[in-house]
């Protein structure tokens, strides 16, 4: 379809009004434009040419009813046969970056350095080598959820022999491809996936341990975060010349009122949902922020415990997490509304220690997910957070997209990427923000956790009844393309209304 059809398609589902802040701004000309995706969620192939079973693998197998859809990703878009023409998707949009991560259990199947898959290792070279020849720069996720079930049968991430395990790895993606990968991440969003550790029907793998099993999961994470990229300064960056850090994920918390009390809740929030993993890597002082180590001690007194439930760092580990970064990896969705209180059951529990009603603002639009709305000037009001809490350090902009029902003519999301990428230009020229890149979430439609399938986030459409899983770019993918390609944001976008 011409490009003045497809615009016309999308104006046919949408009513006008006048723009309304809009920019002129235009993005660097070296901004980093690109797309992210993760192994579980699109590569499918789940126990193919010697990989071994991961935490997403046994949960979806034996927990069906934890997805919305009983679905699981031992399929899904099926990238593991068909990344090359995955790459050529990424050609489509122009974009120069692609994040992707790297299933372990593909590479090791135990878990453990002794064992290499070799048909592992080839996939990643041939999928590196694919984007490098279409001019494209591999950025890679060495830990994005799926642990080999082997380790998780001993202890998983709440036991810190996890992070020597995980540094062999990480050696071992150093040492295989870091002659041609020169961007690396080491964990995305431990805020969410240590969640696994607190509930007990929800991510993997799903252990019921509130206000203690993620506590030490985060801890095991700052350490192994810490080490592995010690690691690569001593071993491999001289040599390399490759970037390392880590992406966390967090909303923007708005006081629900002019209070102290609101405000203050916003803060806490903010400290415990976001702080707990960035104040001990990117604060000047290091360790966890005192509003948490404060809360977390008294709560747990309270609760008859002898001593907080949040492990304590030492003077040397603190000083080991402390700068561990090259930029600040930021994954951003939604908001929400906060005031003082706490609404759940579970005792003891990070949520009852932050004492914050997270409360969705029934103004702001509403999407496929189930509290995440569209709330465009929350992404600047966190980005400037960032830079006031933090010395404003570089941010890659490693996810940032909408669910909706996969519709073709996503007018939401056209209007979604229109509205946040504006408010990330205002955030960079007009209140000073270090970013450095963008990368939508996500390619393609995937496999959304324990949303299975009826969430889509993806530019390109994925159709799941068909047997070749039809890959069809979609209003959004054009937008974005005109958008890379142009380094400004359309100004007829800024007409388009959700209706």
């Amino acid at each position: 379809m011409p490009w003045n059809m497809r615009v016309l398609a999308v104006y046919i589902m949408v009513t006008f009004t006048s723009v309304q802040g809009a920019t002129n701004y235009s993005f660097p000309d070296d901004f980093m434009f690109g797309a992210s995706t993760a192994s579980y969620q699109i590569e499918g192939a789940w126990n193919d040419d010697g990989k071994g079973e991961n935490i997403w693998d046994r949960l979806t197998h034996e927990h069906p009813e934890y997805m919305v859809d009983q679905s699981n990703g031992d399929v899904a878009a099926n990238s593991y046969l068909k990344y090359k023409e995955d790459v050529q998707l990424l050609k489509q949009i122009g974009v120069e970056f692609y994040r992707f991560s790297i299933s372990w259990a593909r590479i090791l199947p135990t878990g453990h350095i002794n064992k290499v898959n070799q048909a592992g290792i080839d996939y990643y070279n041939n999928l590196i080598n694919e984007l490098l020849d279409n001019g494209i720069q591999p950025v890679v996720t060495i830990f994005h959820w799926d642990l080999p079930q082997t380790l998780q049968d001993l202890g998983g991430i709440t036991n810190k022999f996890i992070v020597d395990i995980y540094v062999d790895y990480a050696r071992l993606l150093f040492a295989t491809y870091g002659d041609r990968v020169k961007w690396w991440i080491t964990f995305n969003e431990p805020q969410v996936f240590v969640t696994g550790y607190a509930d007990s029907n929800g991510m993997a793998p799903s252990i019921g341990s509130a206000g203690i099993g993620d506590y030490l999961a985060s801890h095991t994470i700052l350490l192994a975060h810490a080490k592995a990229y010690h690691m690569y300064n001593k071993e491999f960056r001289e040599r390399q010349q490759g970037k390392i850090s880590i992406t966390l994920n967090s909303r923007w918390y708005e006081p629900m009122s002019n209070s102290s009390e609101d405000a203050e809740a916003a803060e806490r929030a903010l400290q415990f949902y976001l702080g707990l993993h960035a104040h001990p890597i990117f604060s000047k002082k290091g360790d966890y922020p005192e509003m948490v180590k404060k809360g977390v001690e008294e709560r747990s007194l309270s609760e008859g415990f002898r001593k907080s439930r949040l492990p304590k760092f030492s003077k040397e580990e603190v000083d080991l997490i402390r700068g561990t970064y090259d930029f600040f990896g930021l994954n951003h969705y939604s908001a929400f509304l906060a005031t003082p209180g706490y609404d759940g059951q579970t005792e003891p529990s990070l949520k009852k220690d932050a004492w914050v009603k997270r409360i969705v603002d029934k103004k702001w639009m509403k999407t496929a997910g189930k509290d995440r709305t569209v709330v465009p000037w929350a992404f600047r009001k966190l980005l400037k957070w960032i830079k006031d809490e933090y010395d404003n350090p570089p941010v890659i902009v490693t996810e940032n997209g909408v669910a909706d029902n996969g519709d073709i003519n996503d007018t939401l999301r056209v209007y979604f990427y229109t509205h946040y990428l504006n408010e990330l230009l205002n955030a960079m020229y007009e209140d000073g923000c270090k970013v450095m890149g963008f990368f939508a979430w996500s390619l393609l439609d995937n496999f959304e956790w324990n949303s299975g399938y009826t969430e889509r986030f993806g530019l390109f459409h994925v159709d799941y009844s068909d047997s070749n899983l039809k890959r069809t770019p979609k209003e959004s993918a054009h937008l974005y393309a005109k958008i890379v390609k142009t380094k400004g944001i359309p100004q007829r976008y800024f007409s388009i209304v959700v209706q």
